[in-house]
């Protein structure tokens, strides 16, 4: 089976000691670094922005993912590069032209990729899926951590990967909300490449050892 990756998302970290935090992801199976910048405007929360970054860049050791949940995100490209993201994923919903945003992130040096909330379908992304280089499903509504798993989501990966085949493209599929040890295999068999999960990471007694038995479930 394929290599699905891991990537614990950093919103439900201990913000009081994030630095054990992020050496705990260092030293684990896990993939990515997931980080999530709300702006309290396109989702009715805020997270935490540029000095946050700034400052889990300076002790992660693995590929960082920024998800943007903002308005406007071209605004901040050249700034999330500058800060050490690997890969910078805006919303479908807060671009107005999408494929412009894609092409600048890449000329920052970043894979490009896109989001997509619960409601809106996999198929508005066939034009452009050979400039994606990852698809994030919101598996819950974005916003907030600890929200239930939305079932339609599994349809959904199928679907995009249908796309992706049919175009000969090399999109990665990843999603983000909900993931647990009750779904992650059926979601990497629907198709899914990467697993972002926060609260039963965090949460976990033992995150290092919760990651290491989703790694297992997934090899």
């Amino acid at each position: 089976m394929k290599n699905t990756l891991i990537a614990p998302s950093v919103l439900a970290a201990n913000f009081a000691n994030l630095q054990l935090d992020i050496e705990m992801i260092n030293a684990s199976e896990a993939d990515w670094f997931h980080i999530d910048i709300m702006d309290g405007v396109f989702v009715p929360n805020i997270s935490f922005g540029m000095p946050v970054l700034e400052a889990i860049n300076k002790h992660a050791k693995k590929t960082i993912d920024v998800h943007l949940m903002i308005v406007d995100p071209d605004r901040y490209i050249k700034t999330f590069a500058q800060l050490g993201a690997h890969n910078l994923t805006v919303h479908y919903e807060a671009c107005t032209h999408l494929h412009r945003t894609l092409q600048a992130i890449k000329a920052e040096g970043m894979k490009a990729g896109v989001a997509l909330n619960p409601h809106t379908p996999v198929r508005l992304l066939e034009d452009i899926i050979n400039d994606i280089d990852l698809v994030c499903l919101m598996s819950v509504n974005p916003g907030f951590g600890g929200q239930s798993f939305i079932e339609n989501t599994y349809k959904k990966v199928k679907e995009l990967k249908e796309i992706i085949t049919r175009n000969n493209a090399t999109t990665l599929i990843e999603i983000d909300g909900g993931v647990t040890n009750k779904n992650a295999k059926q979601l990497a068999g629907a198709g899914a490449d990467v697993l972002v999960a926060g609260n039963f990471v965090f949460k976990a007694d033992n995150p290092t050892q919760t990651i290491a038995e989703l790694k297992k479930l997934l090899s």
